[in-house]
Parts: C-alpha cells; structure tokens; sequence
C-alpha cells in the first residue's frame, strides 16, 4: 500500500546509446521501477519523483519528455481536476448521512393516552424525540432499561425499534390486581386471541373446551349460573386461563458491538500529571476504568500536578461479528425479550427463525414465537 502511493513519473528518453545514460542512471543510485524498449533510440522507465531533479541534471544530450505521474501525485492530480465533483458527492454524502441518522417520528404503540404522554416525556428526557439524532443499539437498551426502573409498577416490558428514520415504540402496561371484597358478577375472558390450553376456575362456568381458540375478549368462564335452561344467578368468576399465544417479533443487532460497564470496584489514586503523562502511584492499575480528579498541587510556575483521582473500574466489550455470528446473538436476543416478558408460569412452547436483512450496521431477524401464557382477563356485568 506505501508502496503504491510513493509518487512515480514515467519518462521517455530520446537519444543515441540509450544504455549508455540508462548505466550513468543506476551509478547515480537512481532505482529504475520498469524499463521498456520502444527501439534503439528511444525507451520508456518508471521511476521515483525524487530522482527527477537528478536526472534532468545528468541528462546532457538525450531528450526527455515526462509522460505521465503516478501514485499520490496521480491522486492529487485527480482531485484536482475533480474538485467540484468532489465537493458535490461529499455534501450530498453528508446530506444523506444527515437524513439517514435524524429521527422524524416517535410513535407510542398503546391503546392508553396517558401512557403513551408518559412515554413520550420520558424518552424525550433522554433525546428521543423528533428531529433528534438516533441512539446507538447499546444507548437505547440503557434507556429502556432506565425507563422500566423507574416505573416498575406502571410498565411491563418496553421496546424501541429504529424503522428507517422513526422510532416505533411497544409497551405493555403492568396491571396489579387489587384485594378488594368487590362481589360484583364478572365473566373471565380472554387478554388475548390464542389457542387455549389450561382453564381452572373455582367460581363460574368453564364453557370452553381445551385447543378452541379464542379471540381477544372472549368469554372463557361465565358468570351466570343455569338450572333447568334459566339463568338462577350471576357469581364473580374466579380462575386462571392459559393459550398458546403467538408472536412474530423483528430485533435488530450490531455488527460492530461496543459496551463499557462498571464492575462496582472503585479506588482512590493520587498521580503525577507531568506534561502529557500520568503517573499513578499504585500498584493496582485498572485496565480501564472511569474516573474524577481532584487538583492537589498545582501552580503556573511548576512542570507537573499531584491530583487524586477517584476510579471505577470497567470492564470493555467490543467485538466484530461475521453475518452468522450476529444472526446467532439477534437470535438469542429474540428468545432472551420474549422470555423477559414472561411470568413464573409462562414459557416458550416454540421458536422458529423466519428471515433477516442486513440494514446499515446491524442485522434485523424475524422470528415466530409460540408462548404459553397467561390470558386471563376480566368483565365485570352490571
């Protein structure tokens, strides 16, 4: 490569006894990178553009002609004739970088105003909002995660997905049930659309049967009680229903990955900062870590600074993944979203991987998922 980019001219030289100059050339150290014959009286030589001075000094009565440069001269010529061109491309370039790392849109995917409000100021507490600059793959895990801390009683699970230049964000409420001596007739019925797998109940009337499926709203267990084809009474239905539930998700993962966390280990260290190096006085150097200082001595007319420095130790991740690599961890990143989402007695029945596409520096992966799950949800009757 340095090779190539070492400034070459290529010359033809015209006289009698060609060989003669061409021996004076090699005697001068000058290093010939090719030579070609045209006939006895003419011959065509690559060499170095520092030599040129040399040989035109030495040349005496053979005539030269300079036919063409190459290498980093070849290239600045270039860019000299294609200077507009240049200039087009690279502000079109940063126009389209622009474009493709500005969010336009945030849409909250929820039935719920308030929580789709309260979504909306939360992210844009951490930048995520329109006409802002989009979050590294790490950046919004960490945000997600901050969100979900924060309201551990309001929010179930939450995803950001980047689609073009908008963010389509999912959530789903956490309901809590409140002990109440609310006797008011209710019917169990479906959260969700699946195919029903387990019914208990210890009030009411199960009137569906194992492997119907039913839709979101459905009535699995009714609340009315029948004698003789007349409906007797109305009892507040209580039980647990359980389906397989389907889901076809999309995740997206980096090829070049990149996290630096804490370990929790942290130190005090007093160092020497003497013009652009730091000396620690310890023997326990982190490998790499975080740190604040703290000026101890200092002064204008002294060469060097004492300062403490408080340090957390960190530990890096970084890796380059092939296609099959990263298709494996968006696969295991799938699996690991769904399985976070799940309750004690919840579990993944089945999983297939369905297709993925290479979108700038990540691979996205759709995957079909079958969950046993929870559905039970209620209606109250008036």
């Amino acid at each position: 490569m340095i090779e190539y980019l070492k400034s070459k001219v290529s010359l033809t030289i015209e006289g009698k006894n060609i060989n003669r100059f061409i021996k004076r050339l090699t005697t001068k150290k000058i290093e010939i990178l090719s030579l070609k014959y045209k006939d006895e009286n003419h011959v065509t030589i690559l060499v170095y553009k520092k030599d040129l001075e040399t040989i035109f000094k030495i040349k005496s009565i053979y005539q030269i002609t300079e036919n063409g440069v190459y290498g980093l001269l070849k290239i600045k010529q270039n860019l000299k004739l294609n200077t507009h061109l240049i200039i087009i491309i690279t502000i079109s370039f940063l126009i389209f970088l622009f474009f493709t790392h500005v969010i336009f849109d945030i849409e909250v995917i929820h039935s719920s105003k308030e929580i789709r409000t309260l979504l909306q100021d939360e992210l844009a507490q951490y930048g995520i909002k329109k006409y802002s600059i989009s979050k590294s793959f790490n950046e919004l895990e960490k945000i997600k995660e901050k969100i979900l801390n924060k309201y551990p009683n309001k929010l179930e699970w939450l995803e950001i997905e980047k689609e073009g230049t908008k963010y389509v964000v999912r959530v789903e409420e956490r309901k809590i049930t409140k002990n109440n001596d609310n006797n008011t007739p209710r019917n169990i019925i479906a959260k969700k659309s699946g195919v029903l797998k387990k019914v208990v109940a210890s009030k009411g009337d199960i009137i569906k049967d194992m492997d119907d499926y039913v839709n979101k709203g459905d009535i699995i267990v009714n609340s009315e009680l029948i004698f003789n084809n007349k409906v007797t009474g109305k009892v507040r239905s209580e039980g647990k229903a359980y389906a397989e539930v389907w889901y076809v998700t999309k995740t997206e993962y980096p090829f070049a990955y990149y996290e630096e966390k804490e370990t929790g280990k942290t130190q005090e260290v007093y160092k020497i900062k003497f013009l652009n190096h730091d000396i620690e006085l310890t023997f326990n150097k982190y490998k790499s870590k975080k740190e604040t200082e703290k000026e101890i001595i200092s002064h204008p007319l002294l060469p060097f600074k004492l300062v403490k420095s408080n340090q957390r130790e960190t530990e890096i991740t970084s890796e380059i993944l092939t296609f099959d690599e990263a298709l494996e961890k968006a696969q295991k990143l799938s699996i690991k979203k769904i399985e976070d989402k799940l309750q004690k007695d919840e579990y993944i029945i089945r999983h297939k991987y369905l297709k993925s596409t290479v979108k700038d520096s990540t691979i996205e992966v759709e995957m079909f998922f079958a969950v046993y799950e929870d559905i039970t949800d209620y209606a109250e009757i008036g």
